[in-house]
């Protein structure tokens, strides 16, 4: 591990005004949960034109619960890994304003982060399409799946964007005011491909701030956007940083 470069992250942390995180499917693969898109990933045993598209769900809802099954499966057995860990200690020493996330996980939560925006819903609710009416995912038992509200019968859907749904307008709202607002971007386990999250760097670069990636593989951020790349685990180099932010605190 480059500790340099460690140290240079820290010292970007500490002197900066507003810093945020970006996160992606990378930091959670540490805590059990496959990015989808990745070999083995649910994507390559189940189309998600077929399974995860809004249209798809309205015409076979029973179908697509197959795969939702074993999305609530994954997400509710997982625990945050030491990368969610060191985003919250970062956000209880006051050095992290907020955490914009593309997963659906709620791990950042249970890890104990409190300003979390989710820029693509949470597999901990269940929503009715037709009324509206929600419930928690957990608790759900397997002969309850699928999930039938109980207002009116409806089958029921995690409360995540499926392709074809619009991102929440309000997640959509606070993470460009914060993308706006920050001189500071952490970009965490996400290849920023997928918009409209994939804009967030850009938007946040446009306004002065530096952009931080840690990843496992460089992205198309890497070198032209980003303001350099700390390679490797999440797991790995968060705690690092927070180790060497404390250390530097101290000193100062």
């Amino acid at each position: 591990m480059d500790w340099g470069v460690i140290r240079r992250a820290a010292e970007d942390i500490l002197k900066a005004r507003w810093a945020v995180a970006l996160t992606g499917a990378g930091i959670s693969v540490e805590s059990g949960i496959p990015d989808f898109r990745s070999p083995g990933g649910l994507w390559s045993r189940f189309d998600p034109m077929e399974y995860a598209h809004i249209d798809s769900f309205r015409r076979n809802p029973e179908k697509v619960w197959e795969m939702l099954k074993e999305m609530l499966q994954l997400t509710s057995q997982a625990n945050p890994n030491p990368a969610h860990l060191a985003l919250a200690e970062l956000e209880e020493m006051g050095l992290l304003k907020a955490v914009i996330t593309q997963n659906v996980d709620g791990l950042h939560q249970r890890a104990g982060s409190r300003v979390v925006i989710e820029y693509h819903g949470n597999h901990d609710w269940l929503v009715c399409l037709n009324c509206g009416w929600r419930r928690p995912a957990r608790g759900l038992r397997p002969e309850e799946i699928p999930p039938r509200c109980e207002k009116c019968r409806s089958i029921m859907k995690p409360d995540v964007v499926f392709f074809g749904e619009p991102i929440p307008w309000e997640a959509q709202l606070r993470a460009l005011e914060e993308a706006r607002r920050c001189d500071l971007m952490l970009v965490i386990g996400t290849s920023a491909v997928v918009y409209p999250a994939a804009d967030l760097p850009r938007v946040a670069k446009g306004s002065g701030a530096i952009i931080v990636e840690v990843n496992k593989e460089p992205t198309v951020l890497t070198g032209t956007l980003s303001d350099y790349l700390i390679q490797g685990k999440a797991g790995e180099i968060l705690p690092k940083i927070v180790e060497e932010v404390k250390r530097l605190r101290d000193e100062g």
